[in-house]
């Protein structure tokens, strides 16, 4: 059986991303739709009656449907496992823990990065305006907790789904031209050139 993936129609969710990435990662069989965030489809009855969240993405395997992007990583790994598939998170508990902390802390944390920061600016090259006050004291917090983190290639020796959602982040800031440490820039750029994330990227060229 094959998933669907429901994402933003203009593919700019982080969220998404990671799901998406998730899914080609595992190399399962999975197709794409997508869901029209600004005209508000994902209210819509037909969309939200399924999607017990009513956001994106959302992953459809037969009459189970699933939201909230960790919970589908996560719920691909346990559906795949290694060695037959590509571990999506670490094999040692401890780091797996760091990973899922990690994943949490991005998607709970750091907002005046994400408003000022929107990802139209990375992926459309939106113009933005200087950091406020706010958000540099969160780009801050951002380099200090990756500067820790970011010890080589991926961040616990083997790549995984936390290196998306770090490299997410930071490109927020470094396709804005905030500073960044180079040992940050040259992770998120090695990162970004991922296999994976290219056919992410591919979507929004032309044709």
């Amino acid at each position: 059986m094959s998933f669907i993936l429901y994402t933003d129609s203009l593919f700019t969710s982080p969220y998404a991303l990671s799901a998406f990435v998730a899914l080609t990662e595992k190399g399962v069989p999975f197709t794409v739709q997508t869901v029209d965030l600004a005209a508000g489809h994902q209210k819509r009855g037909d969309y939200a009656g399924r999607a017990l969240t009513a956001r994106v993405p959302a992953l459809v395997e037969g009459d189970f449907v699933l939201t909230e992007s960790t919970a589908i990583t996560e719920y691909l790994d346990e559906s795949f496992p290694a060695p037959e598939y590509l571990a999506l998170y670490p094999k040692d508990r401890r780091q797996r823990a760091r990973a899922r902390q990690l994943q949490a802390w991005l998607r709970s944390d750091l907002v005046p990065v994400r408003v000022e920061r929107d990802t139209e600016t990375v992926f459309f090259g939106k113009a933005s305006a200087p950091l406020t006050e706010a958000g540099r004291a969160a780009a801050d917090k951002l380099i200090h907790v990756a500067d820790q983190l970011v010890q080589g290639e991926n961040l616990f020796g083997e790549w995984s789904i936390a290196d998306v959602d770090l490299t997410m982040m930071l490109n927020r800031l470094i396709f804005n031209g905030d500073e960044v440490p180079q040992k940050l820039k040259d992770y998120a750029a090695a990162q970004w050139q991922r296999p994976s994330i290219q056919q992410w990227l591919a979507r929004h060229q032309p044709g």
